[in-house]
């Protein structure tokens, strides 16, 4: 046998456990909990992320959009000014899906 193999072997209950400690912390890690007392917080904001984009707000966010198109188009307003207002309206309706977007690279860096 080659002196390589001998280390390796000699060394292996040492590597498979640093193996199972570094499993268990990151199983240990990937758990995510609420922090305590934050019930109320959550409760909060979720009430304002439901008004935000429920059925009043997208109704006002369509009747925007469609004023401040009408009002670019019959030179009433500027070009960038009008094009603001669309994308602020992006940004709030597709806010959920762009915060996914950034965890799953921030957890695909590591």
């Amino acid at each position: 046998m080659s002196r390589l193999s001998v280390n390796l072997r000699a060394r292996l209950p040492v590597l498979t456990a640093l193996a199972s400690a570094f499993a268990s912390s990151v199983s240990a890690q990937s758990v995510q909990t609420d922090p305590a007392g934050s019930g109320p917080i959550l409760g909060a904001l979720q009430w304002v992320q439901g008004t935000l984009l429920g059925n009043l707000a997208t109704t006002a966010a369509v009747i925007a959009v469609a004023v401040v198109g009408l009002m670019m188009l019959t030179g009433r307003i500027e070009w960038r000014r009008g094009v603001t207002v669309v994308i602020g309206a992006f940004i709030i309706f597709g806010a959920a899906a762009i915060v996914a977007g950034m965890r799953s690279m921030a957890t695909g860096l590591r």
